[in-house]
């Protein structure tokens, strides 16, 4: 038993679950550049296209957030409580409904994709180009679904090589028949950005059919297809009450980054880009402190599971000591080198200039970004994913969305006042999440209930002598 357990204490560890995290994201962010460089060979506004309708889909991407994200904290905690068959039945049904949520999207996306496109204030010229994208990448929606839960359900149990290597392995697939779509390559049609869009869906759809595999054999007892008819409703209920305000809260944070991006629309398709160019080089300042935001989530949920506390409490220090300075130096260095970066992608000198301003803004950006991700992190690990949820909505919509509008278009100050908006709500939300975890709220709530069982246990056992 001891070995099991000292095996399971390293499984567990924040640099066993950090880097493979790391290097996924890592690799994905290279890829996603090259990808972005690609499309950017097409035009600017096929960049934008993409940007645009990525955040649509990140949008959309929240109503099955709500069970894969509340399932994978529900599979890690059961795992550290020793309830291995309970883990594995939360997974099966977060599957199931997810699966059936992405059917659902990925039919509208293909019915109506134009409409949508217009609702959301994209740009006329974009129109052509938005209706074939979002219909083809949107109606995959189903295998983002089901890679989403299937990842995440394998990585809470610890296993974060696995969905490593195969997002690694989807990307370099995706590049590649991007590289025969754009350019027309080994006797390939030069499709441009239909290409590109068929491109991400079959690439997807390989993942997928991998990641099922392993999602098979992941838990101590294998499955089989029969257990696919497997439901219990006390266990869906502990994935929605953790679950729900994650979605609202993710949805939360993608809609109001969705609405900035129609913000960015209504002051002209050079800002719009100049975003969608910037979101790509901003991934590299964070890319470890999201690592190891995320294996702190994991690693806390575990420690919570088995009764941990203090060592619960104490790892998300650990995590924001390591991943400030690194995120600082990042941004840093971004500033440095970002605009000679920049120009391998564009040669508008008009986005280029917007792109420089906010190099340095991304300076004060980043640190309020990761002290947001360990502590929110944190307390959703632990089941405080109600309070996450009520800041998020007011503050995201409050500062970062209706102060954008406010003075980015309304007083007519642009793109400048926007970052400034998003720069504030982070660090808002930041102390409030550190004043929060500071108060232990959920943690000390969970030493009464082992002092419960304790004495429970103790009574019992003393009671047959009495």
């Amino acid at each position: 038993m001891m070995k099991k357990t000292d095996g399971e204490k390293n499984k567990f560890s924040l640099w066993l679950l950090a880097w493979p995290i790391f290097i996924e994201q890592f690799l994905q962010f290279l890829l996603g550049s090259v990808d972005t460089l690609m499309v950017s060979k097409i035009s600017d506004n096929a960049v934008a296209v993409v940007g645009f309708s990525n955040q649509l889909f990140n949008a959309l991407m929240t109503l099955f957030a709500t069970v894969a994200s509340g399932a994978g904290i529900v599979i890690a905690q059961k795992i550290g409580s020793r309830k291995d068959e309970e883990a594995r039945t939360v997974a099966i049904i977060a599957f199931k409904v997810t699966t059936w949520i992405g059917v659902f999207l990925s039919i509208l996306l293909i019915a109506i994709p134009a409409p949508i496109a217009t609702m959301l204030q994209m740009p006329e010229e974009l129109l052509p180009l938005a209706k074939i994208y979002i219909s083809i990448v949107g109606g995959g929606m189903i295998l983002t679904a089901m890679m989403s839960v299937l990842g995440t359900a394998i990585r809470n149990t610890g296993n974060t090589k696995g969905p490593m290597m195969i997002a690694v392995g989807m990307n370099i697939v995706h590049i590649i028949l991007n590289y025969c779509f754009i350019f027309g390559a080994f006797g390939f049609p030069q499709w441009g950005l239909t290409g590109v869009a068929i491109s991400t869906v079959t690439s997807r759809l390989l993942a997928t059919v991998v990641l099922f595999l392993m999602f098979l054999g992941t838990f101590e007892r294998k499955m089989g297809m029969k257990d696919f008819s497997i439901f219990d409703r006390k266990l869906f209920k502990e994935i929605l009450t953790i679950g729900w305000p994650l979605g609202v809260n993710s949805g939360s944070w993608v809609f109001s980054q969705l609405a900035i991006f129609s913000f960015l629309a209504i002051l002209g398709s050079s800002e719009l880009a100049a975003r969608t160019y910037m979101s790509t080089l901003e991934s590299f300042c964070f890319l470890l402190g999201f690592s190891l935001a995320l294996a702190a989530q994991i690693q806390i949920a575990h420690l919570y599971g088995a009764g941990k506390i203090k060592e619960a409490y104490k790892a998300v220090y650990r995590v924001l000591a390591i991943g400030l300075p690194l995120v600082i130096v990042n941004a840093f260095i971004l500033v440095l080198f970002g605009g000679n970066v920049l120009s391998l992608f564009t040669k508008d000198q008009e986005i280029l200039t917007i792109c420089a301003s906010l190099l340095w803004m991304n300076l004060l950006l980043q640190p309020g970004k990761m002290i947001n991700m360990a502590l929110g992190n944190s307390l959703n690990a632990v089941g405080d994913t109600r309070y996450t949820m009520i800041v998020s909505l007011i503050f995201m919509w409050l500062i970062a969305t209706g102060c954008s509008y406010l003075y980015g278009v309304h007083l007519g100050w642009g793109i400048i006042a926007i970052y400034a908006c998003m720069i504030v709500d982070e660090y808002i939300r930041g102390v409030l999440s550190f004043v929060r975890w500071r108060g232990r709220k959920y943690l000390r709530m969970k030493e009464t209930e082992l002092e419960r069982e304790s004495t429970k246990f103790t009574e019992s056992f003393a009671s047959p002598s009495m």
